[in-house]
């Protein structure tokens, strides 16, 4: 892999993952209600989601799991479901501000609990998936060694995605201080249920080449 190749895949993930999407709106949300600094729960979730399945790439299980029957459907409706369900609780979620000391932390808002609700919005989009399995190995030389140069990709990918995590967090943290009032708290709460639901429904309509 050239130097040249390298700067078009960085130029290529910023664009990338800078875009709004399933990741970046749940962080956006999560530090919204919770702050930048318990968001970072979320953030990890989403990450190891994402070095999950660009290292499974590397040894060539995404393109395994892209060609086994009905797998990839599987995922896709999970993915579908599940965002669903972000968008139905996010319209519902109360307007009330969250009290989120240490010792009045909710469980069902613990790191923990957090964690895993950001890796499952990373692990159940089929579209990592794609682009693992079709986007990554056309960066890789095949005549030199591959092992050194999907690490670098790997790291080069979880650099920039963590760079607009705390790029989204940071927004949502200062968009916190605009919904104080409820009413404006339950409109934005609303806003985002029906992005969720549009992504659900982008999702659906996913299929592989």
């Amino acid at each position: 892999m050239t130097l040249h190749t390298w700067w078009l895949f960085l130029a290529a993930v910023f664009l990338l993952s800078g875009t709004p999407g399933p990741n970046m709106l749940h962080i956006l949300s999560r530090s919204v209600d919770l702050g930048m600094k318990r968001s970072t729960a979320a953030m990890a979730g989403c990450l190891t989601a994402l070095v999950t399945v660009l290292t499974a790439s590397s040894v060539g299980l995404t393109t395994l799991l892209m060609a086994l029957p009905g797998a990839f459907e599987i995922l896709r409706y999970v993915g579908v479901a599940y965002l669903l369900y972000l968008g139905i609780k996010a319209w519902r979620s109360d307007v009330a501000p969250l009290d989120v000391g240490e010792d009045k932390l909710p469980v069902s808002l613990s790191p923990a609990i957090l964690f895993r609700g950001g890796f499952i919005i990373g692990i159940s989009n089929p579209k990592l998936l794609l682009f693992a399995a079709a986007f990554l190995p056309q960066f890789v030389n095949p005549v030199a060694a591959q092992a050194p140069q999907f690490a670098i990709l790997v790291a080069s990918f979880s650099a920039v995605e963590c760079f607009w995590y705390v790029i989204y967090a940071a927004g949502g943290r200062s968009l916190s201080h605009y919904l104080t009032r409820p009413s404006i708290k339950r409109i934005f709460n609303r806003v985002t249920g029906v992005i969720f639901v549009g992504f659900a429904a982008l999702l659906l309509k996913t299929r592989p080449n």
